[in-house]
């Protein structure tokens, strides 16, 4: 990781948005040599790390173009020049959004609202993503990371360790210095749990704050797509391109009113005088060396200032799983099927005729698990079922009234978190070996959650998630931020997390 980008002096592993910035508007560095870096870097480990599915042709031709545009003096975006990898969930113009699947490997592909958003950023597309095939949600027994397009993502931090997902490539890209910048999406989790695991910044926004168009659905009640990158600051940064109200996307309409610049709230003092609440229950199968990491955490969160309640209770949290599932298959085959018949091309117009493609194909497509979850979307009748529609009024009710309760009662700035388990082995007999997660309350609310590195155990990453009521962002950053840099200073000179 000490390689260094281009005439630049930075070290890849300690390169952000900002450096790289400079080092453009200097002249030490080029759009085009920054994107040749990365390029040739994920041609070199790649076919070690399975981080990417493919890489854009014309990524060369948009640094080019930005280069000139920097040399006349043209208006430029805050990206500049900044390549970002894409989840391949997330349709781009000439690229479809595959989730993996060489079922839509023909699909038609024009630029997601987001995609849009980014590149009016100035930002250089530099390819796709790896993910788990259909998001994490075909399997019952999946291996996190894996699809057919794009094999078995890894886990940067050890061999055979697991990158967790579903948002794999892009956490795995960041993290090995593929990319500076990647976006994932989230149903529960698959932001801020592969995040965690390879020992990078996630962050998972309120539901509407970020446009779902163009992103293959789980569920339009949970989805939303956020940045992934390794330090707070260049997420805000992401996320300013990212956030943006979008007519085709009605729950952006919420997001009205929401700030343009949440750089403005890195506050390395943010956490002084702050009322955090430490939510233990959610860890309770962590193992010792893993729990020590919540109790240094929150030892570091006191030194900076904060006052911190520990413990914290969400209550009702430990019963949202069977609720959140049976919503989700119901409105995975409404959704999906609604998607489906927006994308042009060549592909299965259903969810049926996906089951009907991976078991035509099932050599490959279902080599290492099978489509249990699809099966049983496929028998459910969708959200016209009352039972989808009690069991996510069951869910939201649940994950809102535990996270309102304890914020309310404690008057909390934030709710702080183990963001999940170290990464374990990838095995494709028995499926992943999930120890516990803290995603749900956030993620079935529409509630932001942020997650930043907090420790490691065995020289694996751990992450320390920071949860807040809906459109919270602002303070979360700023929270995360102080958290961050604390944490790096207590820290002796060039010693690594």
């Amino acid at each position: 990781m000490d390689e260094t980008i281009g005439r630049s002096g930075i070290e890849v592993g300690r390169a952000t948005v900002a450096e790289l910035s400079r080092a453009m508007v200097s002249g030490q560095l080029s759009a085009a040599e920054l994107v040749s870096f990365y390029t040739g870097r994920t041609e070199r480990l790649n076919e070690r790390l399975g981080a990417v599915i493919s890489v854009s042709q014309d990524a060369a031709e948009q640094a080019t173009s930005a280069d000139q545009d920097r040399a006349r003096q043209a208006p430029l975006g805050p990206l500049a020049g900044i390549p970002v990898l894409i989840k391949d969930n997330i349709a781009v113009d000439g690229k479809p959004a595959t989730a993996g699947s060489a079922a839509m490997a023909n699909a038609a592909g024009s630029d997601a609202f987001l995609i849009r958003r980014l590149r009016s950023a100035g930002a250089i597309i530099l390819g796709k993503a790896n993910l788990s095939e259909w998001a994490n949600f075909r399997s019952t027994a999946s291996s996190s990371g894996w699809s057919t397009l794009g094999g078995q993502a890894v886990n940067p931090f050890g061999p055979g360790r697991n990158p967790s997902g579903s948002s794999s490539g892009s956490a795995v890209a960041v993290a090995a210095g593929m990319a500076p910048l990647a976006v994932g999406t989230e149903t529960d989790g698959s932001i801020v749990s592969p995040s965690s695991v390879c020992g990078i910044v996630g962050i998972k926004p309120t539901l509407g704050l970020v446009s779902r168009t163009g992103i293959v659905p789980v569920s339009l009640a949970q989805d939303t797509a956020g940045p992934m990158t390794r330090c707070v600051a260049d997420a805000a940064l992401l996320l300013n391109a990212l956030a943006g109200q979008d007519p085709a996307d009605p729950a952006t309409a919420d997001s009205a009113g929401q700030p343009d610049d949440y750089a403005r709230y890195l506050d390395p003092a943010a956490l002084d005088g702050a009322r955090v609440g430490i939510w233990r229950a959610g860890s309770a199968d962590a193992t010792p060396a893993t729990a020590a990491v919540l109790d240094e955490a929150a030892g570091l969160l006191r030194s900076a200032g904060a006052e911190v309640i520990d413990p914290v209770e969400l209550a009702g949290a430990d019963k949202l799983g069977d609720p959140e599932f049976v919503a989700l298959t119901h409105e995975f085959k409404d959704d999906l099927n609604a998607y489906l018949g927006t994308v042009g091309g060549e592909h299965p117009m259903s969810l049926g005729e996906l089951i009907a493609f991976n078991s035509r194909n099932a050599s490959t497509v279902l080599a290492h698990f099978g489509q249990e979850i699809f099966e049983q979307a496929e028998r459910t009748d969708g959200r016209k079922a009352t039972a989808c529609r009690q069991a996510r009024a069951d869910a939201l009710g649940l994950a809102r009234t535990a996270l309102d309760r304890a914020l309310t009662e404690h008057r909390l700035a934030a709710i702080a978190s183990l963001t999940g388990s170290p990464a374990w082995l990838t095995d494709y007999v028995l499926g992943d070996h999930y120890r516990f997660g803290t995603s749900a309350p956030a993620a079935i609310a529409g509630y932001p959650s942020i997650t930043v590195p907090a420790g490691r155990v065995s020289g694996l990453p751990v992450g320390i998630s920071f949860t807040g009521p809906a459109w919270s962002e602002p303070a979360l950053l700023g929270l995360a931020y102080a958290f961050e840099q604390a944490d790096a200073a207590r820290r002796a000179p060039g010693q690594q997390r």
